[in-house]
């Protein structure tokens, strides 16, 4: 919460968090709930400013419920052993359209109406498949990806800790415009992959030449 409200509010401003807070279309309708929301409050607890903490989890793929039951049965032995089964995996792809562009899309376009500022807590392995931001100045940016990983902790009794390995100011407009419209591949890379799929159905006298 810290690293979402330095960027949010002064630093001797007094706020607190509030989750699932939902939020409304002009015309009433849904528009989903924010994650948190940072309030800052004034001597007489009147809100003053607020801003949006979107924390963007990441779908899998494959089963978790073996390797959770194989870690349950004794957590400690994760420092000293590896799983041996097929572990799931993140599904970046899934998680990115299916979860960041709608929630920072639809919520993040009223948010920004509102000239309110927004974080997005972020995993850095997701954060690193997403396209390549333009970066703007701290005091400029709306729109902060507050970038985390795990890491070993100094004392070795303790399991990883997550730590805050970079913050990345943007635009929210621009970071959009990014992440909404993807950037097209080679053609001819695209066509080769379609003669090849077509090349085992083609009769042999039609055959594309090899």
């Amino acid at each position: 919460m810290s690293d979402a409200a330095e960027f949010f509010f002064a630093p001797d401003a007094r706020y607190v968090t509030l989750s699932e807070v939902r939020l409304q279309t002009r015309q009433g309708s849904p528009a989903g709930n924010i994650d948190m929301v940072l309030v800052a409050f004034d001597e007489r607890g009147r809100v003053i400013d607020f801003g949006s903490l979107e924390v963007q989890s990441v779908y899998i793929s494959g089963n978790v419920s073996q390797v959770f039951k194989w870690f349950m049965e004794n957590p400690e032995k994760l420092k000293t052993e590896t799983w041996s089964g097929k572990s799931p995996r993140p599904d970046y792809l899934s998680s990115s359209r299916k979860r960041l562009v709608p929630q920072l899309g639809y919520k993040g376009f009223i948010l920004n109406q509102w000239r309110k500022k927004q974080a997005v807590a972020i995993h850095s392995g997701f954060f690193d498949t997403l396209p390549n931001f333009d970066e703007v100045p701290e005091d400029e940016a709306d729109l902060a990806w507050l970038v985390y990983e795990l890491e070993e902790p100094e004392n070795p009794n303790l399991f990883l800790q997550l730590t805050k390995v970079r913050s990345v100011y943007t635009k929210w407009s621009q970071a959009m415009q990014k992440v909404q419209v993807p950037e097209a591949g080679d053609l001819r890379t695209f066509e080769s992959r379609l003669q090849s799929m077509i090349d085992p159905i083609l009769i042999p006298e039609y055959k594309h030449p090899v």
